[in-house]
C-alpha cells in the first residue's frame, strides 16, 4: 500500500469515527443533566444553580467543547458528499452555516460552562458574593450576545439533512432521523430530555453510517 492510499484510508476511518463519536457524546452530555424527567424552561439563575458544583455536567460540557471539531468534520463531509448532486448548493450553504454554529457552540461552552467549573473552586460564600457577575454571563450581556449564534448549528444541519433526503444520498430513514434530530437540537435549556431524544435519533442515524465508512476503508 503506497503512502497516498494509506493516508486516504486513515482519513476515511477518521471521518467514520467522527460520525460515530459526535452523536454519542451528545447523548452522554444531555443524559448527564439533572431532572431530565421533570422538564421546564429555566431562567439564568436556575441555570447557574444547576451547574454549580455538578462535576458530571462540567465533564459533559468539556466533551461537547471538544466535540465541536467533529461537527465540523461531519459538515464538511456532507458538503463533499452532496457536491456532485442537485443538492450541491444546499450542502455548501448548510455546511457553512453548521460550521459557524459549531464554532459558536465551542465559544458558548467555554464562556458559560467551563468558566463555571472555575467558579466552583471558590468558597461558597465568595461564590454567592460574585453571583451578580456570574449572572451577566448567563443573561448574555455585552458581546456574549454573539453566543446566540449556536442556532446556526441546527439550521445548517437541517439544510443539509433536507438535501440528503431529497437527493437520496443517504437512506431515507437515516436522513429523516438526522433531520428530526437537527430540528430538536435547538431546544432551550431545562428540557434536555428533548435534546437527549434528538441525540439518540442522530446516533441511530449516523453511527451505522460511520461504521459503513470505516468498513469501506478497510
Amino acid at each position: 500500500m503506497n503512502g497516498n492510499l494509506m493516508l486516504d484510508q486513515i482519513e476515511q476511518i477518521g471521518v467514520g469515527l467522527a460520525f460515530i463519536i459526535f452523536p454519542l457524546v451528545f447523548v452522554f452530555a444531555f443524559a448527564a443533566h439533572p431532572r431530565l424527567l421533570r422538564p421546564r424552561l429555566l431562567g439564568p439563575e436556575e441555570l447557574v444553580r444547576r451547574a454549580h458544583g455538578n462535576k458530571l455536567v462540567h465533564f459533559g460540557h468539556v466533551l461537547v467543547t471538544l466535540n465541536t471539531s467533529l461537527l465540523i468534520v461531519v459538515a464538511l463531509y456532507f458538503m463533499r458528499l452532496l457536491g456532485n448532486s442537485a443538492g450541491a448548493w444546499a450542502g455548501f450553504v448548510g455546511g457553512v452555516i453548521a460550521i459557524l454554529g459549531a464554532i459558536f457552540l465551542a465559544v458558548d461552552k467555554g464562556a458559560l460552562c467551563l468558566t463555571m467549573s472555575a467558579f466552583d473552586t471558590l468558597p461558597e460564600k465568595t461564590f454567592e458574593q460574585i453571583m451578580p457577575g456570574v449572572m451577566t454571563l448567563f443573561t448574555r450581556k455585552g458581546w456574549l450576545k454573539l453566543l446566540w449564534g449556536i442556532v446556526f448549528l441546527p439550521i445548517g444541519f437541517t439544510i443539509q439533512a433536507i438535501a440528503l433526503l431529497k437527493t437520496h444520498t443517504l437512506s431515507p430513514w437515516q436522513s429523516i432521523l438526522f433531520l428530526i434530530g437537527a430540528l430538536l437540537m435547538a431546544t432551550p435549556d431545562g428540557v434536555e430530555i428533548i435534546n437527549l431524544s434528538a441525540s439518540i435519533m442522530m446516533a441511530v442515524s449516523l453511527v451505522p453510517y460511520g461504521l459503513q465508512i470505516i468498513t469501506s476503508a478497510l
